[in-house]
């Protein structure tokens, strides 16, 4: 039932037609042709234009990092937020990280390529979720989750209390 839903779903949005677009055009460029995500779309009023808050502070990227890893014991640099994980991995790592009542600070990654970078160029470390705790790169949610099942993680949050 669902896939025939989607199916129909996508034949009738592959067959409208666009205004001033032609058939040599794929579906997803007559899409992005209406998208506003552009920083210089003269269509979009100034309120909505991405920012990047990090960039107008005038701190270094690098800066910035080393300051959250200061001031929070438990920091994820993950997709989405943690009430709302926008992967898997970050789920799970969120999931585990809450198993300890551990204040849990984090930073989307999917809002500033720059961050994310300057994540990776920290920890040297590709992928994403990245987990710190007090300040030490432990690594992604699969290494939380093995830390967790073998008791590893609860004597790492030993001293991370709620009061922080």
């Amino acid at each position: 039932m669902a896939r025939s839903l989607a199916s129909i779903m996508c034949k009738s949005i592959a067959g409208v037609r666009f205004a001033n677009s032609n058939a040599s055009k794929s579906f997803s460029q007559r899409i992005l042709h209406f998208s506003t995500t552009l920083p210089d779309d003269p269509d979009t009023h100034e309120d909505f234009k991405p920012t990047n808050k990090v960039e107008n502070s005038g701190i270094s990227l690098e800066k910035i990092v080393e300051q959250d890893l200061k001031e929070n014991p438990v920091m994820i640099y993950m997709k989405g937020i943690p009430d709302l994980p926008r992967c898997g991995f970050s789920a799970l790592a969120v999931r585990v990280l809450k198993e300890y009542n551990v204040p849990l600070s984090a930073r989307n990654i999917l809002e500033d390529a720059e961050l994310k970078n300057a994540v990776k160029c920290y920890s040297h470390w590709p992928t994403f979720p990245q987990i710190f705790i007090n300040g030490e790169f432990i690594g992604g949610s699969d290494i939380i989750l093995s830390m967790h099942q073998s008791g590893e993680l609860k004597e790492k949050l030993k001293n991370v209390s709620d009061g922080k």
